[in-house]
């Protein structure tokens, strides 16, 4: 049985701000007090898993290990069929230092070349840790294809670029509930909240 989450406060291991507040409204109002890394001034580790899950359980004990408190660790990026699943876990590194999503989609066509193979997926691992050593993990995924040139008024990231599948538009033209509906992170978030729930 998993193991579920009975403490009153828990540190997401991120420093962003964005990122936060999502899982801030998610769960404090299940009474759990919810801080950051970034908050604490805690250092962000060194990605050096060759997953999104390794990733993900890295930050988490990172936060854990240095907070002695419970924490939350998430990666995610996008995975493209015809380049062998890149840019997957490398999704924010192929935008360069401006973190400009047009720089990755810019290696993204430089790498398809004359393919007409457009599918893609998002895909998100969460990590939960506790200071005892337990771990629960979820993953989410959404299948779609990615769409030129980028259609959107709302979103951030690849979203503008990629269209899940059995919509008619990208999640760049979604608001945040519709996109939650079907996104990647979503499906991993409404896993984790079974979690926080009290039997």
């Amino acid at each position: 049985m998993p193991r579920l989450f009975t403490e009153k406060k828990l540190v997401i291991a991120t420093h962003n701000k964005g990122k936060l507040a999502e899982f801030r409204a998610l769960l404090s109002p299940l009474g759990i007090e919810v801080t950051s890394a970034g908050e604490l001034g805690l250092p962000d580790p060194e990605e050096t898993g060759t997953s999104f899950a390794e990733n993900a359980l890295i930050k988490a004990r990172a936060a854990c290990d240095a907070s002695g408190l419970p924490a939350l660790g998430d990666d995610s990026g996008l995975c493209v069929a015809a380049l062998g699943g890149a840019p997957g876990i490398h999704s924010a590194r192929w935008c360069g230092d401006a973190r400009d999503p047009a720089v990755g989609v810019a290696r993204i066509q430089e790498g398809l070349g004359d393919s007409k193979d457009f599918t893609a997926s998002f895909f998100c691992s969460l990590a939960l840790v506790w200071p005892d050593g337990a771990v629960e993990a979820v993953e989410g995924e959404c299948t779609g294809q990615l769409v030129f040139p980028p259609r959107w008024s709302l979103g951030h990231g690849y979203d503008p670029w990629f269209q899940p599948d059995g919509e008619a538009r990208t999640f760049g033209e979604m608001v945040q509930d519709e996109k939650e509906a079907l996104s990647h992170r979503g499906v991993a978030m409404r896993k984790l909240l079974a979690l926080f729930v009290r039997p």
